[in-house]
């Protein structure tokens, strides 16, 4: 925990006002829970027993002024905790977030994305407890319980040596309880991951669900999960809410010693009734916040269980490191230089060598697995070559800042991104929205005439992942993102795969206008799209087995001319 503890310090010291008054709350209420044991001795000796008069109007006005002391002191501890928890809890959802996505690309397939959205939401939730109510409460309900032990041992060192010694046999047990509770908490946070997962997949799959009516198979599925989920949250319960009768028990003890040695005092006029009644009013005060402290260091351990999650994202590393140079030009040349890339025992590119420049149409073309679009990530260094390296303009890729470097190149990939805001947003995503470059945009991809149909034209909503719109709608949506971004690099991975013979070739003739000074470089599965290439990469095994022109490569390339048989079939 103390490990933990030191890495939100640096996060915490920001809210120094805010503790500032949580702490004045503390104290405020912590006065007021030894001025409730204090009241009691002339409660009993001076108004029931002595029977001063005077005493039936200040006891009953003191009593109102404690609470109400107690009360605002409770109110502002309250208010200023939740203040910093979910302050925060916010902070750290953007953080978390935030170095996710910078992670690389290997990172984010590795991972489930139910694993990272249970991170950003169960786990950051769970530790809302830690920052904010946690230290406080421990704070407050110790500095109650030496006050009050001070305050008996004030009142008869004696009698108190008896009540407190039952004390020391609660910390053992607790440790233990801690110990198991850590563990199913970090099984718990596992398993909603798996449900969330589970959920995730459900609803990203919807339409093959509903296809081959499997929905009371996947719920079954998703049934496994949940009851798990259920079974390991009850383990956790078990063993947690054992901490409060434990407590009471213990502390039921120490009222009884305290009965029967305080008891015999008052007989022996050792101990006045009412100096009797405060001591086991503030012993049995002590023993409340004291059962407090056992039930937040039970809620902790799941806090710290939640808290080492979050960290050990934080803690990751990402694989490919950023450059420090800014790369301000346009991309006029780039080079593949004997460019390895190996996964899981093969190559998935493998002595690459190619100087591509300003102006050029390149295609890549082979079977599935040939690493077409390993090629095209390399130049977005979602990967790094194992040896070799990629340069543009001269210069290493690794040697620039990856937003410079992804500001100058534009991806229409085979599964189109749409998302949930406007179409004019779509299309200028992550720029400013110019709606004149929005429709000159549409209308080079061959968009127009859709976007004149709809509802609010460009600013209308998008539903999630474009639902609203056909698969050709979504491709054109795509290439005019691309446009907006007006990139010297353009990326296009099955960019057309949806659309019919006409609209792809309306879209190539306005496409070839607008690269001519920019390098284009196409994977496709039609020979339309490619035939007209300035040059076609053929690719197998992660190698470039033949290039030339599409006239060329029929001639000279027998795997070419089988692939271009299968494009015409």
């Amino acid at each position: 925990m103390k490990k933990i503890l030191k890495r939100y310090l640096p996060y915490l010291k920001e809210y120094k006002l805010q503790y500032f008054f949580v702490f004045i709350g503390i104290i405020l209420t912590v006065s007021a829970t030894i001025a409730t044991a204090q009241i009691m001795k002339p409660l009993m000796d001076d108004l029931f027993i002595s029977k001063k008069e005077e005493m039936l109007a200040f006891i009953p006005l003191g009593l109102i002024g404690i609470y109400f002391i107690k009360a605002i002191g409770r109110y502002i501890q309250s208010v200023y905790m939740l203040y910093i928890g979910l302050h925060v809890v916010t902070r750290f959802r953007e953080i978390l977030l935030a170095k996710i996505i910078s992670l690389d690309m290997e990172f984010l397939y590795i991972n489930r994305s139910g694993e990272l959205i249970s991170r950003i939401t169960n786990d950051i939730n769970r530790i809302q407890y830690f920052v904010s109510n946690m230290l406080p409460e421990l704070f407050r309900e110790s500095l109650t319980v030496v006050a009050l032990i001070s305050y008996v041992t004030y009142l008869n060192p004696h009698l108190a040596f008896y009540a407190l010694v039952v004390m020391p046999l609660i910390i053992y047990p607790l440790v233990l309880i801690a110990k198991k509770l850590k563990k199913y908490s970090h099984r718990s946070q596992a398993k909603n991951a798996d449900v969330v997962t589970r959920l995730t997949e459900v609803f990203n799959n919807s339409e093959i669900i509903k296809a081959n009516a499997t929905e009371k198979y996947e719920v079954e599925r998703f049934s496994v999960q949940n009851w798990q989920f259920f079974k390991i949250n009850m383990k956790s319960v078990y063993v947690g809410e054992i901490v409060s009768p434990f407590m009471e028990i213990i502390g039921a003890l120490g009222l009884a010693a305290v009965i029967f040695i305080g008891g015999r005092e008052v007989y022996d006029g050792k101990m006045s009734v009412g100096e009797f009644t405060a001591f086991l009013t503030a012993v049995g005060l002590v023993f409340q916040p004291i059962r407090r402290i056992g039930s937040i260091y039970s809620k902790v351990q799941d806090a710290v269980a939640a808290s080492e999650r979050v960290f050990d994202i934080l803690d990751t590393k990402s694989k490919i490191v950023d450059g420090d140079k800014e790369l301000k030009e346009d991309i006029k040349k780039i080079c593949f230089n004997e460019v390895m890339l190996s996964y899981e025992d093969a190559y998935a590119l493998n002595n690459i060598n190619i100087t591509i420049k300003s102006g050029e149409n390149i295609a890549l073309v082979g079977d599935s697995g040939g690493g077409k679009s390993t090629f095209i990530n390399m130049l977005l260094r979602f990967y790094d070559p194992d040896s070799g390296y990629i340069s543009v303009n001269g210069t290493d890729i690794k040697e620039f800042r990856g937003e410079s470097l992804k500001h100058h190149i534009s991806l229409v990939s085979q599964r189109i991104y749409i998302f949930q805001d406007t179409l004019a947003s779509n299309v200028a995503y992550g720029q400013e929205i110019d709606e004149e470059k929005v429709y000159d945009a549409l209308r080079l991809a061959d968009a127009s005439v859709f976007v004149d149909s709809l509802e609010n034209g460009i600013h209308t909503l998008m539903s999630e992942a474009g639902s609203n719109l056909s698969g050709g709608q979504r491709q054109r949506v795509a290439i005019a993102r691309a446009i907006y971004k007006h990139s010297s690099l353009i990326l296009f991975d099955e960019a057309t795969s949806a659309l019919d013979n006409e609209s792809e070739k309306r879209i190539q003739m306005a496409l070839d206008e607008y690269t001519k000074d920019k390098i284009t470089i196409t994977i496709a599965h039609r020979l339309s799209t490619i035939e007209h290439a300035d040059k076609i990469l053929v690719m197998q095994k992660g190698a470039i087995v033949a290039s030339g022109t599409h006239k060329e490569l029929l001639k000279s390339s027998e795997v070419y001319q089988r692939l271009a048989g299968e494009f015409d079939a």
